[in-house]
């Protein structure tokens, strides 16, 4: 029995808006109609961040190892001799805070 509430835990959640008890998977509230934001990730990242990193450190690829891309992290690393990471992280910038926060969210997050 006691199994069985545990299971039943994982596969409801609850409206962030009106409380209501909805299937973990529901992307609007069934009783108010508002929309879920999934929760599942734990390491939000924030663009404010990710710019200013691209901006005062992105020739070093910084900002890459914050938002997760550590292989062009790396690259960046390797190149920054060039300056070539340099000018693509100042356009990475400019990209991060023009971008909507859903956008970003859903592309780095």
């Amino acid at each position: 029995m006691r199994l069985k509430v545990i299971v039943m835990s994982i596969e409801n959640k609850y409206c962030s808006n009106c409380g209501a008890k909805i299937d973990v998977k529901a992307e609007i509230c069934p009783k108010c109609g508002v929309r879920q934001y999934s929760q599942k990730n734990h390491n939000n990242k924030n663009k404010i961040t990710a710019a200013l990193l691209a901006l005062f450190l992105g020739s070093f690829g910084i900002h890459k190892f914050y938002l997760g891309k550590s292989g062009q992290g790396i690259l960046f690393l390797l190149f920054f001799w060039t300056f070539i990471p340099g000018i693509i992280a100042f356009i990475e910038a400019i990209i991060y805070l023009v971008i909507s926060d859903e956008e970003f969210d859903k592309k780095y997050n």
